[in-house]
Formats: C-alpha cells, sequence, structure tokens
C-alpha cells in the first residue's frame, strides 16, 4: 500500500543571481544543496553553448531547478521551484554556506 500524503496547491520560488565558478563547480553545489534540502532528483539535463554559455535543469519529484549562466557577466541565475516551504527553506540555508555572492530576488 503507498501513502498518500495531501499536498495544497501551492509553489514556492527561489530566484537568485550567483557570481561565477566554474560550471562544474556550480553544479556540484546545486546537487549538495537539492541533497541537503531533501529534494529527490529524478532527471538532470543540460547543455553547453558553442561559444560560450551554459544552462542546466533538474527535474525534482517536488517540481524543478534551473541554472543559467551568463559568461558575459560570469554570474549565473537560479530558479527553484518547490511545493515544499521547508525544502527551499532549507536549500537556501545550504547555498549561503558557500560563502557565494547571492543576489536573492524573492
Amino acid at each position: 500500500m503507498i501513502d498518500y500524503k495531501a499536498v495544497e496547491a501551492k509553489i514556492y520560488n527561489y530566484r537568485a543571481w550567483i557570481n561565477g565558478k566554474a560550471t562544474n563547480e556550480m553544479v556540484e553545489i546545486m546537487n549538495n544543496c537539492l541533497s541537503y534540502a531533501g529534494y529527490t532528483v529524478l532527471k538532470f539535463t543540460d547543455y553547453t553553448f558553442p561559444v560560450k554559455g551554459y544552462t542546466c535543469m533538474w527535474l525534482l519529484a517536488e517540481s524543478h531547478m534551473a541554472l543559467h549562466y551568463f559568461a558575459d557577466e560570469d554570474k549565473y541565475y537560479i530558479e527553484l521551484s518547490g511545493c515544499c516551504k521547508e525544502m527551499n527553506r532549507k536549500f537556501k540555508e545550504k547555498i549561503i554556506t558557500y560563502g557565494l555572492t547571492i543576489d536573492i530576488i524573492e
């Protein structure tokens, strides 16, 4: 028997600009933050642009997250959408521990 938990039809968003790091480092940081927060990653996909730039997306059981790198300005835009307020709070709590320069857009 599968346990069912009713979920309120509400999405919690976290959007921020983050100063650059190597792309592989940033993806690892995002994976660590998602894991710490308890998110379940169903799929990860990414694309490196031919000249410069990068984008990737995590499909989560609880919604999704995207990371976009703007090489000319050496910064990333992240957007996390999830249906659990506590998980989003834990994600924010963890990302701060990396000492990145973060401009939150909430």
